[in-house]
C-alpha cells in the first residue's frame, strides 16, 4: 500500500513547474480577469481584447480570488462552461482551498467528486501538499474532506492511500473521516487493512470500540469477537476501559448471552476484567435474577485476588432481596460491614425499602438502628421508607415524629414523604390531616402526583363522601393533574362501593371524555360491581368488551361472575363462564372452586360437588378454610349433619385449622334444627380451646334458645355476651327484640329497641318490622303505626312481609300512610 508514497514525493517536486508555464502570460490580465469577476465588471471582456487563456492560466485566477470564493466558483464554472476549457488538477485544489477556508462546503463536495473522478490520487495529494503555503489552508480540513469524498464514493484503496499519507506526513484526520473510513472498511470486508494499521489508526479514533459495536449493531456477534481474537493474537491487546465499554452496551442491550461469552473470551485471552468488569456483569445478572452467575462471578473475583467494593457488595445485596432472600441478603450485608466496607446511606435505605415492601417493620428498624450506629446520617430517602413502614402498620403517630425530625434537621420532604404519611392519615381515617399536608405541598411548591391524589379519594369514598372525593377530583383536574387509569379506577370503585353505580358509569363515561384508555382493572371493578348489585347482563357485556378489546380477564372477573350467576340460581350460565375461562387458558383458583362447590350445594347436588373435589385433588390445588366452610355449611343445610362433623373432625387434625366462622355454621346449623346440647358442646369447645365465639356464634345461640322457647338461657347467654365484651349489632339486638316480642313483653322489647339506637345502630326493615308486628299481635296498633311512621321519616320502606302483616291486621299500605298523614 505503501509503495505509492516514493511516487508521490517525486510527484510534488515537479509541482513548481506547472508554475513556471505561466510566466509568458500577462500577470496584468489575470489581475484584469479576477477584478472583473471580483466586481461583477465584464466590460474587458466585451471590448473583444480578451486573451487566448490556457488551462494552465485558470489556477493564478483563482488564486487571486482566494478572498472571494463566490467570485471564484463563479470564474471557475465560467471558464468550464462558457470557455469550454478542462480544469487542470491545480485549478480544482485551488478552488477546493478556497471553498473550504471558506466553510462553503456543498459546492467543495461538488468540486471534489469530480475531482477524484479526473485525477489520480498522486496528483491530488501531490498538488493539495505542494500549494498549502499558499492558500494558508489547514492539511487536516482539506485530507480529511477528501477522505471522507473517498470513503462516500466507495474508492477503499484510495480512502486507505490518503490516510498513509496523512500519517506519514503527520496530519490528524477528522473524528469523521475517520469513522467513514472505518465503516467502508468493515462495510468491504477489510478487516485486514483496520489490523495492519490498527496502531496508527487508533490515535484518532477509540478504534477497537467503534469496530466491534460495528459489528454489533449489523448482528454479526462472531465477527466482533474474532476482531478481539485477532488483536489479542497480534499482541495488541485492548484496554480493559474500551472492553468494558462494549461489556456494558451488550448488558444495556440485553444481550447478556454474547456479554458472557464476550467475557469469558476476556478470561482466557485478555485483557484480565478489573472491578468495572465484574461489577456489569453481576448487575445485569441480578437484575434478572440470576443470582447463582453472579455469586460465580463473585467468587471468581476473590479468587483472582480481585477486593469486592461497595459497588458489588450493592448489587448483590439488592439482587438478594428482590428475589425475596431476605435472610442471605442480609448474611452478606453483615458479612460486608465485619469485612470493613463502609456502607453508604443507598444500600442501607435499600434494605430498609426491602424490609418494609414485606411488612417487617421490626427488621427495618433494626437496620435503620445499625445505620446510626455506623455514624452515617439518614437522608430524606432514609425518612420516607421509614415513615412508609410506620404508616401501613397504623404507627401514624411515630410516622408524624419521623416527619418533624426532617423538618428538624432542614431535609426538604419529598413526594414520597407526603404521600406514605398522607396515606397513613386516610387509612387510620383522619382525613383531616391528610388534607391539612395537601395543602401544605401544595402551598411549597410540590405538584401532588396521581397516587396522592387517589389516596385520598380513596379515604374519602371509604368514609362515605362520595361527593367530597367527586368534587376533589374535579378540582385537581382543574389544577392540571394528569389523569390516568389508577384514579379513574379509584373513583369508580369507590361509587361502586357505596351503591352510586349510576356515578361510576359516568365516570366510566368520563375517562372516554378524558381519552384515558380503560385497562383490565377498570372493567374488573365495572363487572365486579355490576355483579354484586345483580346487574348480571350489564355486567356480562362489559365482560365481553374486555374480551373484544384484547384484554385479558384474571381470576377476579370469572369468579365474580360465576358467584353472580350462582346466587341467582342461574348455574348453568356460572358453569359456561367456568368452561370459557378454562378454554382461554385461565386456569381456575381455589376461591373459583369454592363458589361452584357453593352452587352444587344448594342445587343440592353432592355428586358434583365430590366431583370438583376430585379436580381439586387432580390439579394440586390445596383446599382452603372457606372450601371446609362452603362444604360444612353444604352438608348442614342439606341436613347430613354426619358428614359435616366428619369434615369438622379432619379440618382440625390438618393444617388448616377451623376458625370462628367454622363452629358458627355448625352452630347454627343445630340450633335451626333444635339440637341446642349439640349446639352448646360446640360452643363450650369454642370458650376452651378458641377460637373465640363473636357476635354471630352468641347471635345464632340466642335465637336458637328464644325458638326453643328456653327464654331464660337465652337471656343468661346474652348477659354472658356483654360480660365477654362481645358488643351487640342490630342482628343481635332483633333477635332479642323478636324473642321478646314472642313472649309478649313488648316494654322490654321497645326498651331493647331503644338501646340498639343509644348504641348508634341504625335499625333496618327487619327490626322495625319485627318490633310492629309485636305490637299488632298484642293489639297495640296505634304504637305500632307510630313506630311504622318512624321507619319511613328514616327512610327505610317497609318489605313484602311487613305489608302482608299490615295487611292482615286490616291495614293497607295506603292506610297506613294516610294513618301516618293524619
Amino acid at each position: 500500500m505503501n509503495s505509492s508514497l516514493p511516487k508521490l514525493l517525486k510527484h510534488v517536486f515537479s509541482i513548481h513547474n506547472f508554475r513556471c508555464s505561466y510566466s509568458s502570460f500577462s500577470v496584468t490580465v489575470v489581475h484584469q480577469i479576477a477584478k472583473a469577476f471580483h466586481h461583477n465588471n465584464f466590460s474587458f471582456f466585451n471590448s473583444g481584447s480578451l486573451p487566448n487563456l490556457q488551462p494552465a492560466h485558470l489556477e493564478p485566477v483563482v488564486f487571486q480570488l482566494r478572498s472571494n470564493p463566490t467570485s471564484a466558483l463563479r470564474f471557475f464554472e465560467w471558464a468550464e462552461n462558457f470557455l469550454g476549457l478542462c480544469h487542470p488538477v491545480q485549478s480544482f485544489c485551488g478552488i477546493a482551498h478556497v471553498l473550504l477556508r471558506h466553510r462553503m462546503f456543498d459546492p467543495a463536495t461538488r468540486v471534489f467528486d469530480r475531482m477524484v473522478g479526473q485525477f489520480g490520487n498522486l496528483e491530488v495529494l501531490g498538488e493539495f501538499h505542494g500549494s498549502f503555503r499558499n492558500y494558508g489552508s489547514n492539511p487536516s480540513t482539506v485530507y480529511s474532506f477528501l477522505l471522507h469524498c473517498y470513503c462516500r464514493n466507495g474508492m477503499v484503496d484510495r480512502a486507505v492511500d490518503t490516510f498513509a499519507w496523512m500519517s506519514k506526513m503527520g496530519v490528524s484526520i477528522s473524528h469523521y473521516a475517520a469513522s467513514e473510513m472505518l465503516d467502508l472498511l468493515i462495510d468491504s470486508d477489510r478487516i485486514d487493512v483496520i489490523l495492519e494499521n490498527y496502531e496508527e489508526m487508533c490515535k484518532g479514533l477509540g478504534v477497537y470500540e467503534f469496530v466491534f459495536n460495528s459489528f454489533l449493531k449489523r448482528g454479526e456477534v462472531e465477527k466482533g469477537l474474532n476482531f478481539h481474537r485477532a488483536l489479542v493474537e497480534r499482541g495488541l491487546v485492548p484496554k480493559i476501559v474500551d472492553c468494558n465499554k462494549i461489556l456494558k452496551g451488550l448488558c444495556m442491550g440485553n444481550q447478556i448471552g454474547v456479554a458472557s461469552d464476550f467475557f469469558d473470551m476476556m478470561v482466557r485471552s485478555g485483557p484480565s476484567p478489573n472491578l468495572v468488569t465484574f461489577s456489569t456483569l453481576i448487575n445485569v445478572y441480578c437484575k434478572e435474577l440470576r443470582l447463582d452467575e453472579a455469586f460465580s462471578l463473585y467468587n471468581l473475583m476473590i479468587e483472582k485476588g480481585i477486593v469486592p467494593d461497595l459497588v458489588i457488595y450493592s448489587i448483590l445485596i439488592n439482587g438478594l432481596f428482590r428475589a425475596g432472600k431476605l435472610e442471605e441478603g442480609n448474611s452478606l450485608f453483615s458479612m460486608a460491614l465485619a469485612r470493613g466496607v463502609k456502607m453508604d446511606v443507598v444500600i442501607f435505605s435499600s434494605i430498609m425499602d426491602a424490609y418494609v415492601r414485606v411488612g417487617d417493620l421490626g427488621k427495618a428498624i433494626e437496620v435503620y438502628t445499625r445505620m446510626l450506629k455506623e455514624g452515617i446520617s439518614p437522608n430524606v430517602v432514609t425518612y420516607s421508607i421509614l415513615i412508609n413502614g410506620l404508616c401501613r402498620n397504623g404507627r401514624v403517630l411515630e410516622a408524624c415524629g419521623v416527619f418533624g425530625q426532617i423538618l428538624k434537621q432542614g431535609l426538604e420532604p419529598s413526594v414520597l414523604t407526603y404521600s406514605s404519611l398522607i396515606d397513613g392519615f386516610c387509612k387510620s381515617e383522619n382525613l383531616r390531616d391528610g388534607f391539612g399536608l395537601y395543602g401544605i405541598m401544595l402551598r411549597k411548591g410540590h405538584v401532588p402526583d396521581v397516587v396522592v391524589c387517589s389516596m385520598l379519594i380513596n379515604g374519602l369514598s371509604r368514609q362515605g363522601m362520595m361527593d367530597e372525593a367527586l368534587r376533589f377530583f374535579f378540582q385537581a383536574v382543574k389544577r392540571g393533574l394528569t389523569l390516568n387509569n389508577y384514579l379513574f379506577n379509584a373513583l369508580i370503585d369507590g361509587c361502586f362501593r357505596l351503591k352510586r353505580t349510576r356515578d361510576g358509569l359516568k365516570m366510566y363515561i368520563l375517562m372516554g371524555m378524558y381519552k384515558v384508555i380503560p385497562d383490565v382493572v377498570t372493567y374488573t371493578v365495572l363487572v365486579k360491581g355490576l355483579a354484586e348489585q345483580g346487574r348480571l347482563d350489564e355486567a356480562l357485556a362489559l365482560f365481553f368488551q374486555l374480551l373484544k378489546k384484547g384484554f385479558s380477564p384474571d381470576h377476579i372477573i370469572y369468579c365474580t361472575l360465576i358467584d353472580g350467576f350462582c346466587k341467582k340460581r342461574d348455574p348453568a350460565t356460572g358453569l359456561q363462564i367456568f368452561k370459557l375461562m378454562q378454554s382461554n387458558g385461565i386456569f381456575p383458583d381455589i376461591c373459583i372452586y369454592n363458589v361452584l362447590i357453593n352452587m352444587f350445594f344448594r342445587e343440592g347436588c353432592v355428586e358434583n360437588v365430590l366431583e370438583l373435589l376430585r379436580e381439586i385433588i387432580k390439579y394440586g390445588l390445596e383446599p382452603d378454610i372457606v372450601t371446609y366452610n362452603t362444604m360444612i355449611c353444604g352438608y348442614c343445610s342439606l341436613k347430613i349433619f354426619s358428614k359435616a362433623i366428619k369434615l369438622f373432625e379432619v379440618l382440625k387434625c390438618g393444617r388448616t385449622q377451623p376458625n370462628a366462622i367454622t363452629f358458627t355454621i355448625l352452630i347454627d346449623a343445630y340450633c335451626k334444627d333444635g339440637r341446642m346440647d349439640d349446639a352448646m358442646l360446640i360452643f363450650s369447645s369454642m370458650l376452651e380451646r378458641g377460637p373465640e365465639p363473636n357476635i354471630l356464634t352468641y347471635s345464632c345461640l340466642i335465637d336458637g334458645y328464644f325458638k326453643t322457647e328456653n327464654t331464660e338461657s337465652a337471656f343468661e347467654l346474652y348477659e354472658k355476651m356483654l360480660g365477654d365484651r362481645v358488643s351487640p349489632n342490630i342482628v343481635s339486638y332483633s333477635i332479642l327484640i323478636d324473642g321478646l316480642c314472642k313472649k309478649g313483653l313488648m316494654e322490654e322489647a321497645s326498651l331493647a329497641f331503644q338501646c340498639a339506637i343509644g348504641r348508634h345502630l341504625l335499625p333496618d326493615v327487619i327490626a322495625y318490622g319485627i318490633l310492629i308486628r309485636g305490637y299488632c299481635k298484642v293489639g297495640r296498633l296505634a304504637e305500632a303505626m307510630m313506630l311504622y311512621d318512624h321507619m319511613l321519616v328514616n327512610g327505610i320502606m317497609p318489605d313484602d312481609l311487613l305489608q302482608k302483616a299490615l295487611a292482615e291486621y286490616g291495614f293497607q299500605d295506603s292506610q297506613a300512610k294516610n294513618c301516618v298523614l293524619n
